[in-house]
């Protein structure tokens, strides 16, 4: 098992979330610098109908770049890219996103399954998945794929998170995966001075 102490190369984190995720989300992002030295994949269930964006919300509070994911844009770091409603979001064998409208995948699309298990394709690992608040099973198989690919699974710690539901299927999914507090999520994200985060 690598634990987190042992994190020494990361490419990409992913990230998936439900019911409390604007929360979770707006505690964990806005402390991020804007060089931020990787890309995060995000991908959050929301109503196809919802008539703001959650990119655009936490944009306004983070200092890296936020915006919603287009098909075939390159993953640049320094960017947060949130799967657009209604739309799944993969990465491709060149690092580039993609968006499908295939069916739901345990009832949401985007699926947060559909993410992690393309980026464990992709990334295997030097991938960072990262499972917070949701009231459903969606990213337990995705962690899984996760941990099979040798990538790091961490999971929002059951007992602080709105909904444990999501957070307690992961766990259960992935014998690798370590429940960590959104605040010492917050501090390994900023660790990446200390060599816990970085690119090769």
């Amino acid at each position: 098992m690598r634990t987190v102490t042992s994190i020494r190369h990361i490419e990409a984190v992913v990230i998936g979330a439900s019911t409390g995720a604007i929360a979770a989300l707006s505690q964990l992002l806005p402390p991020l610098p804007q060089d931020f030295p990787l890309a995060i994949l995000v991908a959050v269930h929301v109503p196809a109908d919802q008539p703001h964006s959650i990119a655009s919300l936490l944009q306004a509070k983070c200092r890296v770049r936020v915006k919603e994911a287009e098909d075939k844009e390159p993953a640049h770091s320094g960017t947060v890219y949130f799967a657009p409603p209604d739309y799944h979001l993969l990465v491709e064998d060149d690092r580039r996103l993609s968006l499908s409208n295939e069916e739901p995948v345990n009832y949401s699309r985007p699926s947060i399954d559909v993410l992690l298990e393309s980026a464990a394709d992709v990334y295997r690992d030097s991938l960072l998945a990262v499972i917070l608040t949701g009231a459903n099973h969606d990213g337990a198989q995705g962690a899984r794929a996760v941990g099979r690919a040798g990538g790091t699974v961490l999971v929002q710690h059951p007992h602080s998170a709105t909904a444990r539901m999501m957070p307690d299927a992961a766990l259960a999914a992935c014998p690798t995966a370590e429940p960590m507090s959104l605040a010492d999520l917050t501090d390994l994200f900023l660790s990446r001075g200390r060599g816990l985060l970085c690119r090769p």
